[in-house]
C-alpha cells in the first residue's frame, strides 16, 4: 500500500480524490470486472457523464468508503 493520498483522475488535476467511479467498458470487460477511476469533488460529475454517456459507468462510492473487491 502507498502512503501517497490518492488524486484525482481528471486530466490535469493533482487534487485529492474522494469519490471511486467503478466502472467497466462492456466491449472487452466481463460483466463483474471493475476498474475505476477517481475524482475531485470538482471533476465527479464530468467524469460520471463521460462515463454514463458510454454505458460504463457502474457506480459512485465516497473514497472513505470504498472498498477493494477481493480477488
Amino acid at each position: 500500500m502507498s502512503d501517497e493520498t490518492p488524486i484525482c483522475s481528471a486530466k490535469g488535476c493533482r487534487a485529492d480524490a474522494v469519490w471511486v467511479l467503478a466502472w467497466n467498458n462492456p466491449k472487452i470487460h466481463t460483466p463483474e470486472r471493475r476498474k475505476t477511476w477517481l475524482a475531485c469533488a470538482e471533476h465527479r460529475e464530468h467524469l460520471s457523464q463521460f462515463l454514463g454517456v458510454r454505458g460504463m459507468l457502474k457506480d459512485v462510492v465516497a473514497l472513505a468508503e470504498w472498498e477493494t473487491p477481493e480477488s
